[in-house]
């Protein structure tokens, strides 16, 4: 299957093909990382290995800096190494903007927003390194470049994981390493809304009309020979893709909610034919007005660190100014650390609007092991 993804490298929608079926087949991906990818799609103890020249906007032969510089000094222990071993001015911002998206550096530092806003520095350190090495002192000392001042790197929050998914379809043209509706799961149980697997289910036994969500990959317009405007979309959920047909009322009364990337809930007519799937959609909304009131009663949060209490102080304060106070409830601190004669739980004076993307943002702290509703 390697070997099939490499013919077809730098085609994204035969790429998520391959991608689907090798996880029917139960074949693990090792997603791109600057350590343990090569240039081109690999085996890996089992596993196939993303290729990191598979990314948008990278080539092959660039790619191959980052492989040999491995080959020949051992894994990059951090973003500076990479930066003093690779000549990143050679590679180019855009493909490492890919790579940062794609998370290929998460191994060295998993707050892709910080490695995304020191790109500028970590080029002009490693340009000016290179040069360095490169001169005729240089050529009289190996080690020249190493005592150039490394650059401070920004700390920013990290992006929410609505965004790193957004980002990561950017670089790999599909989501890998996760789905926008994952933080949605239960909200969306809640409210009776099927996965595209529960669908499919009930559809064996005659046309139904039910709900199902979906985030938008795909739209396409066609014209009726009468002259009406018709559309057919495509989404994915956690598990699986699929397509739908808007006839020209509903495309004409929810058009917008079809734009590539949004995240919606539908109604539609379902029915099996010929062993496939078809879907009609009646209407549409946006995922977040389906459940709205359908948070969570609470969130308990698992933490073992103290800087994780401080980050996730940060981001509920931020959340309770910025968010429409509608479905507040409790949030739970459940402390563990070895100092502790266990877990300790505490109960936060204020309540929080608990819906999807506030779990999803939480779950992302480094120092969060957990986070539970109850």
């Amino acid at each position: 299957m390697a070997s099939v993804m490499n013919c077809d490298i730098h085609l994204t929608d035969k790429l998520h093909v391959y991608f689907d079926e090798v996880k029917r087949l139960g074949i693990e991906i090792i997603p791109p990382c600057i350590n343990r990818s090569e240039a081109l799609f690999s085996v890996n103890n089992g596993m196939i290995a993303y290729a990191l020249g598979g990314l948008k906007n990278v080539g092959s032969e660039a790619m191959r800096l980052f492989t040999d510089a491995r080959i020949n000094g051992g894994q990059f222990l951090d973003l500076i190494d990479v930066a003093r071993r690779v000549d990143l001015k050679r590679v180019g911002k855009r493909p490492l903007e890919m790579l940062v998206r794609a998370g290929a550096f998460d191994q060295l530092d998993n707050n892709r927003k910080k490695v995304f806003d020191s790109l500028d520095a970590l080029v002009g350190y490693s340009s000016a390194t290179h040069d360095e090495m490169n001169s005729s002192q240089g050529g009289l000392f190996g080690d020249a470049g190493e005592d150039l001042p490394a650059p401070r790197l920004p700390m920013p929050e990290d992006w929410l994981p609505i965004e790193r998914l957004s980002e990561e379809h950017k670089a790999i043209g599909f989501y890998l390493s996760g789905h926008p509706l994952d933080d949605y799961m239960g909200a969306l149980k809640r409210k009776n809304i099927l996965t595209l697997q529960e669908l499919e289910q009930k559809a064996q036994g005659g046309k139904i009309v039910a709900k199902i969500a979906g985030s938008i990959s795909g739209k396409q317009v066609r014209k009726s020979a009468k002259g009406n405007r018709f559309a057919f979309a495509q989404l994915t959920d956690p598990t699986g893709a699929y397509e739908v047909t808007i006839f020209s009322d509903v495309l004409e009364k929810f058009g917008d909610n079809f734009d590539v990337g949004k995240n919606v809930t539908l109604t539609v007519e379902a029915n099996v034919d010929a062993d496939q799937l078809k879907l009609l959609v009646r209407s549409a909304q946006p995922v977040d007005v389906s459940v709205q009131d359908a948070a969570a009663m609470g969130l308990k949060i698992f933490v073992s660190n103290e800087d994780a209490v401080k980050s996730i102080s940060t981001r509920l304060n931020e959340i309770l100014k910025d968010t429409p106070q509608r479905a507040l409830g409790p949030v739970h601190l459940v402390l563990s650390h070895p100092e502790l004669p266990g877990e300790v739980e505490i109960a936060l004076k204020s309540s929080y609007p608990l819906n999807p993307q506030i779990k999803g943002a939480i779950k992302h702290i480094d120092g969060v092991l957990e986070v539970m509703e109850f």
